[in-house]
């Protein structure tokens, strides 16, 4: 273990060393949310805004001198209006963190997590519904497709009590002016305070993106996987009085209902656990596009640039999706299993739940460009044909989806109104009658430092397939026909910039909601619920550089639902930003609160991945989580030290911090952690 962290800081060092041999001084990144020129770059979804691959007129593609002090960097993401920029802010830490501010998980980095906020259900059509490590993933609409004219790289490592590792390593850069490629990874590891914590998630991506110098063809493609593996514990045996029995102040030694005794160890290259889940999920993507329309140019003094303009696109889209999701036990304890899952056959020595899917979906869609000088105003229709098969310890099976999709997007050209309209159909298949109808309309207001959005959701969609017999994670004996859930969703966001105000109302429908009754019984609502929920975030500058952020979630239920909601929760960050009279400096230091009030939380199945309803257990907690946080950035250097869980601090039998808040019944959270945590840029 010892030889393992030398040889971390080891390296460390010499990356460091390598950072500052580029001599990053005088070069600088663009400042957040600047969005550089880009006359020959690729413009939204691809279009063309002009080539610059065939003279020297643009300001992105050029050849640059090695000598000047910038760098123009920007990327896009698959089906979003961009371009967007880096984000160098330091205030808020859980933008380099995954677990955000509105989820909650079983304790440890890497454990299973969810949301505090309710929300529609991601997609139609097949789904799994092993969500409870989602926080954890890479997904597509994460994938980000750079054009940059110096390769830029990251390097992201952070470090946490008991060994909490992360690291993340990201690199970009154009082999041609035309063609962008980028690979990034990412590690998670913990061992966690408690015995069967430990957490090993691994992510990778690679991403390119080409335009042909005609300008007319286009190629967007991905490969993304993601391994997630965490021990899973079942919660510790008793959540009120052995947490203030003095016997296990260290919290490694409280006993837990699966996986036995176990030791620690702070060795992230070791990835085996012996009770736990394991999903691994691999997905390629290849989109091309081919433009028909009219060519033009741009004269300026010393150059001409080339220019065209789509008016008919034609796309062709491939994409290879596969799921592999297991829950093992090696050392299964039958008292546990008889408790809490009665019926499910156990043997003494191993217990085995697996799902393997493959599917493959072939897309082809056509644009139109009703005018020449928008090219941000399209429709798009499109037809796909999805093969899918599946893998159970049941059975092996296969079916085939037909879909159609169709989508309106106008962005006008005094920037001031966006729309967008679309839809997707399951027209044939296992399938059939899925839908998907969404709405939007965004003004922008106060000359472009604010704006309105308002928009709807209708989704129709057959239940995740967990609640299908033929999953291997289908455990219950359940008569109940499941029907299609629909949803509604009506949601509108003010965002004032300039006044540091971001307000958002979100009202749902929810007809057939699926749930778990238990560790293992499904069931389905026959009546009708709503839900109301309302967000407030506001920044309160106090004095020229002390700043109070403020946030404030409110949830209700309307109608009779196993649905628990949290009714209210609050987040707050009073600090110092500035930079202390130091020229190079960008400082955020505080504290921040995190307060829950008292509620009845979901329980946890850990064969099921599967938070479910319960009504019979309140948890409060006396105090709020607090933190106090040092951020800051020294050019392209930037770092994070975090001390959290101060409200843990008491004397029992001497001073520790070991009042633990609970998360939920059996799953408290750490007591004192601290974290402290580096993320350099450079550029070759």
């Amino acid at each position: 273990m010892l030889l393992t962290r030398t040889y971390l800081s080891l390296l460390l060092c010499l990356v460091a060393s390598q950072v500052l041999a580029q001599e990053l001084g005088p070069r600088t990144l663009p400042a957040r949310g600047t969005v550089p020129v880009n006359r020959g770059g690729m413009g939204n979804l691809g279009q063309a805004m002009g080539s610059g691959l065939q003279g020297e007129g643009t300001d992105s593609l050029k050849r640059r001198d090695k000598n000047e002090d910038s760098i123009t960097i920007f990327y896009r993401k698959l089906d979003r209006w961009g371009p967007f920029t880096l984000d160098s802010s330091i205030a808020d830490f859980t933008k380099r963190f995954p677990i955000k501010a509105s989820t909650i998980h079983l304790g440890n980095l890497g454990s299973a997590s969810r949301s505090l906020l309710f929300s529609t259900p991601g997609q139609i059509g097949w789904d799994a519904g092993l969500h409870a490590y989602d926080l954890y993933k890479w997904n597509e609409e994460e994938v980000r497709f750079f054009q940059t004219t110096r390769p830029y790289s990251e390097i992201n490592y952070q470090l946490g009590s008991r060994v909490e590792q992360l690291i993340s390593l990201l690199h970009t850069q154009n082999i041609k002016p035309n063609w962008n490629f980028m690979f990034q990874y990412r590690l998670v590891n913990s061992p966690g305070i408690f015995q069967q914590q430990r957490s090993n998630h691994n992510n990778y991506l690679f991403s390119s993106r080409y335009q042909s110098k005609s300008l007319r063809y286009h190629v967007w493609m991905y490969l993304l996987g993601n391994r997630l593996q965490s021990e899973e514990n079942g919660g510790i045996i008793d959540s009120t009085h052995i947490l203030n029995d003095p016997i296990y102040s260290d919290r490694f030694n409280i006993p837990v209902w699966l996986g036995g005794a176990s030791t620690f160890t702070a060795n992230f290259f070791s990835n085996k656990i012996n009770t736990g889940n394991r999903y691994r999920q691999t997905q390629f993507l290849w989109r091309h596009q081919y433009d028909l329309g009219k060519k033009d140019s741009l004269v300026t003094d010393s150059t001409v640039v080339p220019l065209f303009f789509p008016r008919l696109r034609m796309e062709h889209q491939l994409r290879y999706d596969r799921s592999d999701f297991n829950f093992f036990d090696q050392q299964p304890s039958l008292t546990y299993y008889e408790r809490f899952y009665p019926g499910l056959a156990v043997r003494p020595d191993s217990l085995t739940l697996r799902d393997n899917w493959k599917i493959l979906s072939n897309n082809f869609s056509l644009y139109q460009f009703p005018d020449a000088k928008n090219l941000q105003q399209y429709f798009k229709v499109g037809a796909e044909l999805q093969l899918v098969q599946g893998q159970t310890i049941k059975e092996n099976f296969s079916f085939v989806n037909t879909i159609g999709q169709f989508l309106y997007r106008n962005l006008t050209r005094n920037k001031r109104w966006e729309m967008e309209l679309g839809g997707q159909l399951f027209l044939f298949g296992e399938h059939r009658g899925d839908y998907r109808l969404h709405v939007q309309l965004q003004r922008s207001l106060a000359n472009k430092k604010g704006s309105l959005l308002v928009g709807a959701l209708q989704l129709n969609r057959t239940p995740a397939f967990i609640f299908d017999r033929r999953s291997s994670f289908y455990l219950g004996s359940s008569t109940t026909v499941f029907r299609k859930e629909n949803y509604t969703q009506f949601f509108s966001i003010i965002d004032w910039t300039a006044k540091g105000i971001t307000l958002r109302g979100d009202y749902f429908l929810v007809s057939n909601f699926s749930y778990l009754l238990d560790f293992q019984k499904v069931n389905q609502t026959n009546s009708l619920f709503n839900v109301l929920q309302l967000q407030a975030l506001k920044t309160f500058r106090l004095t020229k550089n002390f700043k109070w952020h403020a946030e404030f979630y409110f949830q209700q239920r309307i109608g009779s639902a196993p649905l628990n909601l949290m009714p209210f929760f609050t987040r707050h960050r009073l600090a110092y930003e500035g930079s202390l009279g130091f020229k190079n400096l960008n400082l955020a230091t505080g504290l921040e609160l995190r307060y829950r009030p008292p509620y009845k939380a979901d329980r946890y199945s850990p064969l099921l991945g599967q938070f479910f309803f319960q009504d019979r257990v309140v948890i409060s907690n006396p105090l709020p989580d607090m933190a106090a946080y040092v951020n800051f950035r020294i050019r392209p250097f930037t770092a994070f030290v975090r001390a959290e869980n101060l409200n843990t601090a008491r004397d029992l039998q001497g001073f520790g911090f070991t009042r633990n808040n609970l998360l939920g019944e059996g799953y408290p959270l750490q007591g004192l952690h601290l974290r402290v945590g580096i993320f350099w840029q450079f550029v070759n």
